[in-house]
């Protein structure tokens, strides 16, 4: 059996207990290193294969997953995150599909929700956005055209952006020319979860100097929209804060006095 598991965003104590388990348990483990954190390596047992797919390509990869299970051996696949979000694992799952070897999936944190945490945002607030747009820019890997960076802008949701930190200038004048205000708020995470975890609040017109600011052109992800000036992260001054002091969230229905749910009754009708 190869297990496929979201490592989660960074902090080892973010794997799921399943995850966890399954690690434990694995006499193989194939772990994306450029990303995931090498701590949870040491849940690994004695004897346990270890293998970093950063220096090998998918036949590599491949090879060992079916050597393993000519050896009746279990194997995890450590993918970052969840393995869903930029994970490169349908092309793996295929290949497995072909050579008739049994594989599951056990969901992660994503770095998207890290980041969230880490700014003491909520990325869906009542009034302001209820869409959430997961993205990148176009680099070695194609994008559709149909899912460009201005025409995502169009739509004024919360945009959260993978794997284009070392793009962000030219990143900030799509986002403006796809509708984005210039002013609107915008945030840099880096490496969320991460002890070295570095949030920066701005504005689009201010994304480029942030980064520059602080030495981010790689392993971070960047938040747009109207959401994140309702935060609970530390304002940077030097950039432009994309934060309100008097920012206040509408109160969600949900939890209202007078709104009725399936388990209570709306207060006024009492």
């Amino acid at each position: 059996m190869i297990h496929f598991v979201g490592a989660g965003p960074g902090a080892p104590d973010l794997i799921t207990v399943r995850g966890q388990k399954f690690l434990e348990e694995a006499d193989v483990i194939i772990y994306a290193g450029s990303l995931v954190n090498p701590e949870l390596l040491q849940a690994a047992g004695e004897g346990c294969r270890i293998y970093n797919s950063a220096y090998m390509t998918l036949e590599e990869v491949l090879r060992v997953m079916e050597n393993s299970e000519k050896e009746g051996l279990t194997t995890v696949r450590l993918h970052t995150g969840d393995p869903s979000i930029y994970g490169a694992v349908r092309e793996q799952m295929e290949e497995l599909e072909k050579r008739n070897i049994a594989y599951d999936v056990t969901p992660g944190v994503s770095s998207f929700c890290g980041a969230a945490a880490a700014l003491g945002m909520e990325y869906t607030l009542p009034g302001i956005s209820q869409s959430v747009i997961l993205t990148r820019m176009e680099g070695r890997t194609k994008v559709p055209e149909k899912e460009s960076i201005e025409s995502f802008a169009a739509h004024q949701a919360t945009m959260v952006l993978f794997l284009s930190s070392s793009m962000i200038g030219e990143l900030a004048e799509k986002l403006v020319e796809g509708g984005y205000a210039p002013q609107t708020p915008a945030a840099i995470v880096y490496k969320a979860t991460w002890p070295e975890e570095k949030a920066f609040i701005c504005t689009i017109d201010t994304l480029e100097k942030t980064a520059a600011d602080n030495g981010i052109d790689r392993t971070a992800l960047i938040i747009v929209g109207e959401a994140v000036r309702y935060n609970g992260a530390q304002p940077t001054a030097e950039s432009g804060d994309g934060r309100s002091p008097q920012s206040r969230v509408m109160r969600s229905c949900l939890y209202d006095a007078d709104f009725e749910t399936g388990y209570r009754s709306a207060k006024s009708k009492e």
